[in-house]
């Protein structure tokens, strides 16, 4: 569902009156939604259009943990709109994590896993299950493992097609898949079945930092319950992709910073590459399932060298 500007801003003068000005797109649209940042009166807001409401109330059921040191924008108004549903949250200074050079990035990286670490410490009493959860806190699997290891099957998600065909189709082909489950499988059990909210989706623009302090934690609609240290394991895995940051060791600058705050953290090297090498699993699924071949090829490559190292 696309909601253009035009659009987005009748919406909003009808549904809030003349008071509405500078609607603006923001510059990086979701794959899912749209979304626009405009005034009222003195008051920046952020208005997000999508046919996923489930999307929206997990964002406003986070907002409940949002802390200094984890900051989650409170989600004020949800409704229907274009066939589908808007939220309204409060704008919030800040650039997005992804646009940040090397030496920015090291800068921040003391609040990004501060935040990863409010994330560890979010009472989860109230939740059971593990892997994506509903609005009401329940996980969609038994155990952390039986989510882990659901990565070699198909799911539907959102009308995209079967991953396993496409992806053996492909030049790709499933080989470099297989060989990396058969590694992946061997570290799941090894792995401890706690049930932390994890984010899981810190990249991909939804991450805003100023003044090398995380300001706001945007989408919560990939999180999970699970091991918080997947959320490392998640800046681990696409380092490369960011040439900016390849020289950033960022599991050894997690451990480093645990470490200073006194939390031992059992068995992290192994976690880590466990998670990583479910990470590219799955988005090696997510590739050929959108039939981004060069997305594939390079997931490929990089699962097989966590797989496989030299």
């Amino acid at each position: 569902m696309r909601v253009d500007l035009v659009a987005a801003e009748r919406f909003l003068r009808e549904r809030h009156g003349s008071g509405i000005e500078d609607v603006a797109a923001i510059p990086r649209q979701g794959i899912w939604s749209s979304a626009y940042t405009f005034h009222r009166g003195t008051d920046a807001y952020v208005i997000r259009f999508t046919p996923y409401r489930d999307d929206l109330e997990r964002d406003r059921f986070a907002s409940r943990f949002s802390s200094p040191a984890l900051p989650i924008p409170p989600v004020t108004e949800i409704g229907e709109a274009f066939d589908g549903y808007y939220a309204l949250t409060p704008y919030v200074q800040g650039r997005h994590l992804d646009t940040l050079d090397a030496p920015e990035m090291r800068a921040t990286l003391p609040s990004l896993f501060a935040a990863i670490d409010a994330l560890r410490r979010v009472d989860t009493s109230g939740f059971s299950g593990f892997g994506g959860w509903s609005d009401e806190g329940r996980g969609e699997h038994a155990t952390w493992g039986d989510w882990l290891l659901a990565v070699r099957e198909w799911r539907e998600v959102r009308g995209l097609p079967p991953w396993r065909s496409r992806m053996a189709a492909s030049s790709t082909g499933t080989a470099p898949f297989d060989r990396s489950f058969e590694v992946f499988a061997s570290l799941v059990d090894r792995c401890p079945g706690e049930r932390n909210l994890v984010h899981n989706d810190l990249l991909h623009f939804n991450v805003l930092v100023s003044d090398a302090r995380v300001t706001a934690v945007l989408d919560w609609g990939s999180s999970i319950l699970g091991d918080f240290v997947y959320d490392i394991a998640k800046f681990a895995f696409f380092a490369p992709w960011y040439p900016r940051w390849s020289a950033i060791d960022f599991a050894a600058e997690a451990a480093s910073f645990f470490r200073s705050i006194g939390t031992r953290i059992p068995f992290f090297e192994l976690r880590v590459r466990c998670y990583e090498l479910h990470i590219g699993l799955e988005h090696q699924a997510w590739y050929a399932s959108r039939g981004e071949w060069d997305n594939l090829e390079w997931a490929a490559r990089r699962t097989l060298a966590i797989a496989e190292p030299a």
